[in-house]
């Protein structure tokens, strides 16, 4: 299954890029074994000014047919990192050839494009800086596949 993170904004060279590409590089050896891979990240960039109706329609272009639709968003399901490696190993095993996981800009996700979600995942009631929540979701993206082979990255 492959996994896609379409973001607004374009990530510049600096330490959060850096720990993205290290994290999704991770992912990538150790993820196809398990049938979780490879991933990529879209990024789309409302340079209009459009605001969250044009950001939305941007993702939405960005967001591969048939994927799984999975909106970050502070009023989403919150998961413990088992709970989200299962979430992937059952889309995985259902057949679903992609997770797409949409992260909106500034102001959040438009709300009629968060209701063509299949699943809404939060990261806890706070709001995070989306350049941040990029971070938080390629490890946690990573961890659940360590979780899958069991790896002892993931510990309790």
């Amino acid at each position: 299954m492959k996994l896609t993170v379409c973001a607004v904004g374009r990530l510049r060279k600096g330490p959060e890029k850096a720990l993205i590409d290290d994290y999704l590089t991770r992912l990538d050896r150790g993820g196809r074994a398990l049938g979780l891979g490879p991933s990529e990240v879209r990024e789309v960039d409302d340079r209009k000014g459009g605001g969250m109706s044009a950001e939305a329609q941007l993702l939405e272009r960005a967001c591969p047919d048939g994927a799984v639709r999975v909106m970050l968003d502070e009023r989403g399901k919150q998961l413990s990192s088992p709970d989200f490696a299962a979430q992937l190993a059952k889309w995985r095993d259902e057949g679903r050839p992609e997770a797409c996981f949409c992260i909106g800009g500034a102001d959040g996700l438009d709300p009629s494009f968060r209701a063509t979600a299949d699943f809404k995942l939060s990261f806890g009631p706070m709001v995070w800086p989306h350049m941040l929540v990029r971070v938080m979701l390629a490890e946690q993206l990573y961890r659940a596949a360590s979780i899958l082979a069991g790896s002892p990255y993931h510990r309790v």
